[in-house]
C-alpha cells in the first residue's frame, strides 16, 4: 500500500515518536523518529523523504523553525504539523506557510494520517 514512502517524524516526546513509529509501521509506511530538528535537516540529504511529521516543540529549534527550513531547502516532501492543542492559532500560520495538515496530539490524528498513506 505504501511502497516506496519514506516518513520522518520529529517530536520532543519520545513517547509520541514511539506510537507514530508504531502507526505507521503498521500501515506499512517505512518512517525514522528524531528528537531534532538539526537531525531531520542533516538526514534529508541522505534519502528520499516523502514527508515529514513535526511537532512544534522540538529539543533544539522550533517546529515552525524546522518547516521553513525544510520548506526553503528545495526538497520536495508533504509537510504536516502536529500540535498540541486543537486551537493553536499558529495552525493558520502553518498553512500560509505550505504545511498540508495540521494534527492535534490527543484528538483524531491516526484517521487524518491514514488518507496521507
Amino acid at each position: 500500500m505504501s511502497e516506496g514512502i519514506f516518513v520522518i517524524h520529529v517530536d520532543n516526546s519520545a513517547f509520541f515518536r514511539k506510537v507514530m513509529k508504531v502507526f505507521l509501521t503498521e500501515l506499512g509506511v517505512d518512517s525514522e523518529g528524531y528528537e531534532r530538528g538539526e537531525d531531520v535537516l542533516d538526514a534529508i540529504g541522505s534519502r528520499k523523504v516523502s514527508c515529514v511529521i513535526t511537532g512544534l516543540e522540538l529539543a533544539d529549534m522550533s517546529g515552525e523553525r524546522l518547516i521553513r527550513e525544510l520548506l526553503f531547502s528545495g526538497h520536495s516532501m508533504t509537510i504536516i504539523a502536529v500540535t498540541g492543542s486543537e486551537n493553536d492559532e499558529r495552525a493558520q500560520v502553518l498553512a500560509a506557510l505550505g504545511v498540508k495538515e495540521t494534527i492535534q496530539k490527543g484528538g483524531n490524528w491516526k484517521e487524518k494520517l491514514r488518507d496521507y498513506f
